[in-house]
């Protein structure tokens, strides 16, 4: 059931406009006066006076949108509540109560109260919110209430109540799935972790809403250091709205250090650190050891550590008296230190450093900045995805110095830290202290969490009682097809079919067409594609007449929709991301793994004409392989099947293997890139346009693509890297330019308009990049300009759109 009716509750005090007349409402404020000055939808937040000639008795049968939030809000419809186990009365004459065994117990402690059955859809991306009522002071448990006001309850968790386990489990299935955490960064490593041991597959991206004391991570993404009272509603609009990136995880392994077993130990030691995986930092020496004194002090006094005035006069008082005693004047002399097999003991032991810093992002400390800005060689911009650490150290001037805007010394950028100490010394992990005894720890990379950064957009704070905000009209679908012998084959394994589907092309459809309009789409996608490649000889794009449609958003399994009742079905009703269709005549997708063409491309440019192929690999992608001749390019297009060549498209006397962009499906595994393939995409990342310049004399691949189908140009447009865009034009093949990536499917262009990279641009655009080419939101380069609210760069872009689409008409008329 779909169609839902507003909730309509009786409101003694109500904020804002009546929808109908659009008066304020009357405030009393008298505790004793009980009247109903109000009508309010505890769904939508729709509100009327108790008024006949405001609140009609129609309204109650009215369907209710759910508001500003309807694409956040869990329905109601998703949740089927549970009846407890034993629960049903009886007649039956029950025996004396027996003690309660500990398995009965337990089995109402795993208890669940509703299940979720999901209904996908490309408009609605649910926010799952945990709250950790302990931190920030009383401040998580007053946003429970308000989440709960705001969102479905169900979708609202309290940490203290089980953790976040119960709650992801719950949700698992649930498509386009987003996590807030509302908490310290503690809090995000805990759900972080829960989301490792769980496996789910895709992870989905957490935001963070900051009631913690340090908030580094928080804001390292943009979420500021604090919550001070933002409205609720405006942080919604923020995490449905916010950018997925990246965030590096780090395992730290710890094992007793052996030939130390003779020296004495200190009291409070342990054998291992508090966690395993940390996210922001690892640190020993002096500041870890001013952590473990505050942590220990509270511990022991929590009622004198009630405000963070008190907590940063402790630390404050804790570091100078560290700093006037020089208690940590020797710490170099009792480590050991590795990065990426280049031994640093004796460079730290010749600095004299009283601290060790080893940092994944850039902010540490409550918000300080231990790397700086680097201008020496040798050493990059640090952020928190590109696979490396930075190693820090600190002598006590450069750690007064730090809350100043100074850093501290730079020694290295690394991807493996081996660590040994002699001693017992104070260490901390992510801000969790202990002293750990003489040991050996090695820090490696783990994995890439995703994350959502907070947007940085100016405008007005919606309103609760405004129209509900308009949603996208159009959808861009992937096309595939599957034969019937496969169908048959993997009847009950849907990822086995879809790795068995061979795509066909794109279709952009409104959200609301019916699968008989669909039909037609597709019919017109394959007659443009072979009116247009002439001289093509590609067969299995070919569709008999009786090819039926797939419903793919089943948990079990792919059903057939009969033809005569594609009119009742909706597409949102049977796709959720890729569009399925059954072929009766189809062969087995063997043969096409092995199969191959001869790509015929007109003589127009004088060249001689080449030969190409398209040979499948195992994962199910289309690799193309042909020459370019030499020719300037004059709007190129990212070849594919739905996507006719163009002789513009050729340039450069290379041969290039590439994988086609129309294979966009979420469950394949990409294409593992090669070890030089995966340094020059780092490079890229880190504008080392020495390193790119070398690995692409050794062979490294221009077209290569990363898991998430980006090339070497998109994070050089991302990350502001001119020398590296203009090295990759000058030596790439044009069809580079045009590449989209697979999450959103947007160019190199695209990210540059994002991020308001205006030189790149222009580099791009002068290049022949496409400025009519869409995401899969239908925004073009210029929309994404638009966005990010730079009206110059967009009239620039809108200029030379004009000029791009009246130069390829005349191409076309000309005789």
């Amino acid at each position: 059931q779909t169609f839902m009716r507003h909730h309509w509750v009786h409101r003694r005090r109500q904020e804002g406009k009546c929808k109908q007349c659009n008066k304020s409402f009357q405030q009393r404020f008298s505790f004793q006066n009980k009247d109903i000055i109000a009508i309010s939808c505890s769904w939508c937040k729709a509100a009327y006076h108790n008024k006949t000639t405001c609140f009609m008795m129609q309204q109650i049968e009215e369907q209710c949108t759910l508001g500003i939030h309807a694409s956040i809000i869990v329905p109601p419809s998703w949740i089927i509540k549970l009846p407890r186990k034993g629960s049903f009365k009886t007649s039956l004459r029950t025996s004396k109560k027996r003690k309660v065994s500990v398995k009965k117990r337990k089995s109402k402690e795993d208890f669940r109260p509703f299940l979720l059955k999901p209904i996908p859809s490309p408009l609605i991306k649910p926010v799952l919110v945990f709250i950790n009522p302990k931190s920030g002071g009383n401040q998580g448990s007053k946003l429970y209430h308000k989440f709960c006001w705001m969102l479905n309850p169900r979708q609202v968790f309290d940490l203290s109540q089980g953790g976040p386990r119960l709650g992801l489990e719950l949700y698992k299935k649930v498509p386009n799935l987003r996590i807030l955490a509302a908490g310290g960064d503690g809090t995000v490593g805990w759900i972080l972790s829960t989301i490792d041991a769980l496996g789910l597959s895709p992870p989905p991206p957490v935001g963070i809403l900051p009631i913690g004391t340090g908030n580094d991570l928080a804001r390292t993404l943009n979420w500021g250091g604090g919550y001070t009272d933002e409205p609720i509603s405006k942080i919604l609009c923020n995490i449905e709205d916010g950018q997925v990136v990246q965030l590096d995880r780090w395992n730290i392994e710890v094992t007793t250090n052996e030939s130390t077993e003779g020296e004495i130990t200190e009291d409070m030691t342990t054998d291992t650190l508090p966690l395993e995986v940390f996210n922001n930092y690892f640190s020993l020496g002096a500041d870890a050891h001013v952590a473990l004194e505050f942590h220990e002090s509270r511990e022991a006094n929590p009622e004198k550590f009630n405000s963070r005035f008190r907590n940063k006069m402790f630390y404050a008082g804790a570091g100078g008296r560290d700093l006037l005693k020089r208690s940590w004047k020797g710490f170099a002399e009792h480590i050991r230190l590795e990065c990426d097999g280049v031994d640093l003991t004796q460079k730290i032991q010749d600095m004299k450093l009283h601290c060790l810093l080893i940092l994944n992002i850039p902010r540490y400390a409550s918000g300080t900045l231990p790397w700086g800005n680097p201008n020496a060689v040798g050493f990059e911009p640090q952020t928190h995805d590109d696979g490396y650490l930075e190693v820090i150290g600190f002598t006590y001037s450069s750690l007064a110095t730090l809350y100043v805007g100074g850093h501290g010394e730079r020694l290295m950028q690394c991807r493996e830290v081996r660590l040994t100490t002699f001693k017992s010394m104070p260490m901390q992990v992510d801000g969790e202290p202990c002293r750990l005894r003489p040991s050996h720890i090695n820090i490696t990379f783990r994995n890439q969490a995703y994350m959502v950064t907070k947007p940085k957009r100016r405008g007005s704070i919606p309103i609760a009682n405004d129209p509900p905000s308009s949603v996208p009209e159009r959808l861009r679908l992937q096309v595939s097809r599957i034969g019937v012998t496969d169908y048959e084959m993997f009847h009950f394994e849907k990822d086995k079919l879809r790795q068995a589907s061979v795509p066909l092309g794109i279709i952009v459809v409104d959200n609301n067409s019916d699968l008989e309009q669909v039909r037609e789409e597709i019919n017109k996608m394959l007659a443009n594609f072979q009116t247009n490649s002439s001289d093509t000889v590609i067969s299995f794009v070919k569709l008999s007449s009786n090819w039926c449609f797939l419903d793919s958003t089943t948990t079990e399994r792919f059903f057939r929709i009969d033809k005569s009742q594609e009119a009742l079905h909706y597409i949102t009703d049977i796709s959720s991301e890729d569009l399925y269709i059954l072929d009766p005549e189809a062969p087995p997708s063997s043969p096409y793994l092995q199969a191959s063409f001869q790509l015929c491309i007109p003589n127009t440019n004088g060249h001689k004409e080449m030969n190409g192929s398209i040979i499948g690999r195992e994962d199910g992608a289309l690799t193309l392989s042909f020459p370019f001749p030499v020719s300037p390019p004059k709007s190129p297009r990212l070849l594919s099947v739905s996507e006719p060549v163009s002789p513009n498209v050729l340039s450069q006397d290379k041969s290039y293997n590439f994988t086609s962009s129309t294979n966009v499906t979420t469950d394949r595994k990409p294409p593992s890139l090669s070890h030089l393939d995966k340094q020059f995409m780092d490079a890229s990342k880190r504008g080392d346009i020495h390193k790119i310049a070398e690995l692409y004399h050794k062979g490294a691949n221009l077209l290569a693509t990363d898991q998430y189908g980006m090339t070497a140009l998109h994070h050089a447009a991302r990350f502001g890297h001119k020398g590296v865009v203009k090295f990759l034009i000058d030596n790439a093949p044009p069809i580079l330019l045009d590449m989209a990536e697979h999450e959103k499917g947007q160019t190199a262009l695209h990210k540059a308009a994002w991020y308001q990279r205006r030189t790149i641009c222009h580099m791009l655009v002068a290049a022949g990049a496409s400025l009519t080419r869409t995401d899969f939101q239908g925004n073009s380069p210029r929309q994404q300009a638009l966005k990010a609210e730079d009206k110059e760069l967009a009239a620039y872009l809108e200029n030379q759109e004009h000029f791009q689409l009246v130069q390829s008409e005349d191409q076309e008329t000309a005789v």
